[in-house]
């Protein structure tokens, strides 16, 4: 698996969470689906230690299919939790999100781990659960994750992906608050209460989170996105278009870049209004 295609799986996740990042979400115009592999954390949370374990994690981002016909043979040797959680990740990367986020959640319902550990496999499914298209099983994973490690912010942050795609955006929000009010330097959880915001019309605060988002991260592609759509939205064409080219300069490989240049089509044929 290559970084890149992980990059853009990440970020179409976010996008899908938030109802797209086109000009305007309720115009109909719908994102489009990636055919990239599915997201992986860089550093998947450790469940045992060991060299078959490590080997295994190791083969997920180069050789994906290795990784799963390696789990499944230690497996059978008795690879026992170690094996499963390496077998489902690989599933993920092969483009079976569905039952790997069920693997994942059944791992994580049986296994002695500690609490966060736990929470971080359960983190993972809900990840898995939103690529298969199944928001609401995100949300019940997130929400499980929750009640092992309360106020968690990255999971925090997972339950409001999914509360978004599900259009409950005022839960969504809630969270988000919750999530920064733990960490407050979280230029994610920002950019993604402003999408929801203003899917809830609440513009001026939208403003003032992307606005707040920017300030901690100047150049970070999907605060900028949002902004242009903003900006668009408050009919100033000239600054949505600037902050869509910066996207695209910034990170042209990304998916941000992706919507940014569809964003500045729809800009050039005159979107109705």
């Amino acid at each position: 698996m290559h970084a890149r295609h992980i990059l853009i799986a990440v970020a179409l996740l976010l996008a899908a969470a938030l109802g797209g990042w086109f000009l305007h979400a309720e115009s109909g115009i719908e994102p489009v689906e990636s055919e990239a592999p599915l997201p992986l954390p860089p550093v998947p949370p450790r469940i045992a230690s060991g060299l078959e374990y490590e080997r295994c994690l190791g083969l997920l981002t180069i050789e994906p299919e290795s990784a799963a016909n390696f789990a499944r043979s230690w497996g059978e040797r008795g690879g026992g939790e170690p094996a499963q959680h390496c077998l489902a990740l690989s599933r993920v990367a092969l483009g079976e999100p569905g039952p790997a986020a069920d693997q994942l959640e059944r791992l994580a319902s049986a296994s002695t781990s500690p609490p966060a550990t736990r929470a971080a496999l359960l983190e993972q499914a809900a990840q898995a659960w939103l690529m298969a298209g199944n928001p609401a099983r995100a949300h019940t994973a997130a929400t499980y994750a929750l009640a092992l490690t309360p106020d968690d912010p990255t999971l925090l942050i997972e339950r409001a992906n999914a509360s978004a795609q599900l259009d409950r955006h005022e839960e969504a929000a809630a969270d988000l608050a919750t999530a920064l009010r733990v960490d407050g330097h979280r230029a994610d959880a920002l950019t993604l209460r402003a999408a929801s915001l203003r899917r809830l019309d609440r513009i001026t605060e939208a403003r003032a989170d992307i606005d707040a988002a920017l300030a901690l991260e100047p150049e970070n592609p999907e605060a900028l996105l949002e902004r242009g759509i903003l900006r668009q939205r408050a009919r100033d064409d000239t600054g949505a278009r600037a902050d869509w080219e910066q996207v695209i300069a910034l990170a042209p490989d990304s998916a941000a870049a992706d919507f940014a240049h569809q964003n500045l089509a729809l800009l050039e044929a005159g979107p109705s209004r």
